[in-house]
């Protein structure tokens, strides 16, 4: 019996994301469709004849009706032939996979400070509710929720950069290290530890921190107001009121007990921030000059280049299904009930 409700449970999620893709695909299909820009053009330019661009809307397939054309896309998806970059005269997914390191190396970096920093805020808030830290954290919160990316990122350039000289400029790393590091997992900073390179490596620290630490501020602001939400719903609990009864100290109870009733909970809370960090990056990447995906996915939109823009659009959608996924089975490792 149990071994059918799991076959059954695996079928229903499968089924899900089976059905979810072809949602993302319908959608990401009418979005290239709906676009103003005019992918024909962009490939011709302004000065094709007529005769030229009717022949390049015929190859690409516009001319036919759109259920026709959606088939036509999806058998490409299916293979794998995501178009040609009119940017780079590249394969699109060759373009992604090359940009997509930095993206993941930047997020990874944010995530990590923006956990770290909106767990322990959200903690202290809750313990501390209508108490003065409860207060100043809120505030912090909401100023890193409000204010928008980019302008922090320009002020904080103006002032760590600019002003201070603490951190690197814009950019992965200083021009004159460029190419000294063998690309192995096209990850800057592991590729400069395996080289033995450390003046590389602290050179892309150097202008990894500002960036990430922005990131990690913005997303901070999410799981902080989460986590204390979380916890206040904890603390007052009835096995609260019994540990400190016990004879518990404030931190075991809060530590021990309550935070690690809401680490479940903060699994999916985490992993959400991590996907919109992949997604939100295409500010701070323009900004601060960063050749990631962000920076990839805005300079094609401006140029109208729709096979680039598509792939993107349908490769953040994939990334928040896989991430969705990831926190199911970290909710069946943090919580044997849910297994």
């Amino acid at each position: 019996m149990l071994k059918q409700s799991r076959t059954r449970g695996f079928a229903r999620q499968v089924g899900t994301i089976a059905v979810t893709l072809v949602g993302l695909l319908i959608l990401t299909f009418v979005i290239g469709r709906m676009m103003p820009a005019d992918p024909v053009r962009a490939i011709v330019g302004e000065e094709a004849t007529q005769d030229t661009y009717m022949q390049v809307y015929q190859e690409l397939g516009l001319d036919r009706p759109l259920p026709v054309q959606f088939v036509m896309y999806l058998r490409d998806v299916v293979t794998g032939d995501f178009g040609t970059s009119i940017r780079t005269g590249q394969p699109v997914i060759h373009d992604i996979a090359a940009v997509m390191p930095a993206t993941l190396e930047l997020a990874t970096l944010a995530i990590l400070i923006g956990a770290t920093l909106g767990i322990t805020m959200g903690v202290i808030a809750a313990v501390k509710k209508d108490q003065w830290p409860d207060q100043l954290i809120r505030v912090i919160s909401l100023a890193g929720h409000s204010m928008p990316i980019f302008w922090t990122g320009m002020i904080a350039l103006l002032i760590f950069y600019a002003w201070l000289g603490w951190v690197g400029g814009g950019g992965r790393i200083d021009d004159y290290f460029i190419g000294l590091v063998p690309e192995v997992t096209h990850f800057i900073l592991i590729d400069a530890a395996l080289a033995g390179e450390w003046e590389v490596f602290w050179s892309a620290l150097n202008h990894m921190i500002l960036p990430a630490s922005l990131l990690g501020y913005s997303s901070s602001a999410y799981i902080t107001r989460m986590t204390r939400s979380f916890m206040l719903d904890q603390i007052n609990q009835e096995y609260v009121t019994t540990a400190r009864v016990k004879g518990l100290s404030v931190r075991q109870t809060i530590w021990r007990h309550a935070f690690l009733n809401i680490r479940v909970q903060l699994v999916t809370i985490v992993a959400l921030a991590y996907g919109a960090l992949l997604e939100g990056a295409v500010l701070i990447e323009t900004v601060f000059s960063w050749p990631g995906f962000g920076q990839y996915l805005t300079s094609n939109l401006m140029i109208g280049d729709m096979n680039a823009v598509m792939t993107c659009v349908l490769l953040v959608g994939v990334i928040f299904i896989a991430l969705n996924l990831l926190s199911d089975v970290l909710y069946r490792v943090f919580d044997p009930r849910t297994r």
